[in-house]
């Protein structure tokens, strides 16, 4: 198993699965991709609170997302492409109001559709 990736550059993707060759669920996958890439709830937290600092009510992840997508690529080199997944998006925003309850207000969260 590869190491888990604490910095950019770099990003460890493994394909999850589960016994009988069975896709693992999302959040299974999510565990796996936060283990090994703890640096993305990070760069999340830093780009909300700067946000929010600057006066913003609200933040989607959304936005979050495609800032840490660009951040990334303009901050590497190399052929290694950056994928961060779009299913992974509600698992985000519930660590981030985990973390940081005062951001509750600050993002829309839907039920999960699938776990």
């Amino acid at each position: 198993m590869a190491a888990v990736q604490d910095e950019i550059p770099g990003l460890v993707i493994h394909t999850v699965r589960q016994p009988g060759d069975q896709p693992a669920s999302i959040q299974a996958q999510f565990e796996t991709f936060h283990q090994l890439n703890p640096w993305v709830l990070r760069a999340l937290e830093t780009l909300t609170a700067d946000y929010l600092k600057r006066g913003a009510r609200r933040v989607g992840i959304g936005m979050l997302f495609e800032v840490l997508r660009w951040r990334y690529v303009t901050a590497t080199e190399g052929d290694d492409e950056f994928r961060l997944n779009n299913n992974f998006r509600s698992r985000y925003v519930r660590l981030l109001i985990e973390r940081h309850p005062e951001w509750a207000r600050a993002f829309e969260v839907r039920s999960l559709r699938t776990e």
